[in-house]
């Protein structure tokens, strides 16, 4: 009985201590957020005097946070819309399906996780710029389509594995075509897995600077997150409205792992428990 309490706490303390190093650079970023510019000054480390929420509403209306988010709202929406079409069908024929090369195309998607997206920077910038894709919305949509597909293919082939072969030949007993049982039976079957797997690509493409950065060059089309990173920038001398600017940007992102935190985790295993 005291070995498995001792055996709680050396689990417990750890856990606690990971914790608190991932909630208090938020709640010091809240406090930063919530001074003045004077009392950032003078100490950045003490408590705000006063609640107040002047940095948001300034970081909001004076930098083109509004804008910013509207651009996200709109290639996160598309990317995420296209990954799970592609990756449900992509997921249900490699499970499925029998046809010459299944093996070797799933292997060759599989490969394509291990390639970072630095490798391919140079020629997919090229590619973009030949298809007249670059600074827009549309360009970004299909590049995070492309470096995303590959793990909504794993986690979706995975899932549909487990749906009992029966279930397929049943169906095509009954006459349904091959995108009648993908309609009807896989996509009903299939919803938990693209709720998972929709979120953690929602919040892939609401995260990313780099592809964005990439894309869209022009201060009009930003995304969200590049913008708060040009507000180091334009507002160097001003922390605690860059602090504000970084809350407004972030606080989607939280709300969606406050309701979302089961799926989010289900998403993350999946791979590693099914299949």
């Amino acid at each position: 009985m005291r070995e498995r309490g001792v055996a709680r706490w050396v689990i417990a303390v750890p856990m606690l201590l990971l914790a608190l190093a991932t909630v208090y650079p938020m709640l010091f970023t809240l406090n930063v957020a919530m001074k003045s510019r004077r009392e950032y000054v003078l100490d950045r480390f003490a408590p705000a005097e006063h609640v107040s929420f002047a940095n948001f509403a300034e970081a909001w209306n004076s930098s083109g946070l509004g804008r910013y988010t509207l651009n996200s709202v709109i290639v996160t929406a598309g990317a995420v819309a296209l990954l799970l079409l592609l990756g449900s069908m992509a997921g249900f024929a490699f499970s499925q399906l029998n046809f010459r090369g299944r093996k070797s195309l799933f292997l060759l998607c599989l490969g394509a996780l291990m390639i970072p997206f630095q490798v391919i920077m140079v020629p997919f910038f090229r590619v973009l710029g030949q298809a007249g894709l670059l600074d827009t919305h549309l360009g970004l949509v299909l590049a995070y389509t492309g470096q995303f597909l590959p793990f909504t293919i794993f986690l979706m082939t995975s899932f549909y594995a487990r749906v009992p072969q029966e279930v397929i030949e049943a169906a095509r007993v009954d006459g349904s075509s091959t995108l009648g049982i993908y309609r009807r039976i896989m996509v009903p079957i299939g919803r938990p897995a693209l709720l998972s797997v929709g979120i953690l690509n929602a919040l892939f493409c609401w995260n990313d600077v780099l592809i964005s950065l990439l894309v869209l060059q022009s201060e009009r089309n930003r995304t969200l997150m590049v913008g708060v990173t040009a507000l180091r920038g334009q507002y160097s001398d001003n922390i605690p409205l860059f602090a504000g600017g970084v809350l407004v940007a972030v606080f989607p992102v939280i709300l969606v792992y406050l309701f979302f935190q089961r799926q989010i985790t289900d998403g993350v295993t999946a791979g590693a428990t099914k299949g």
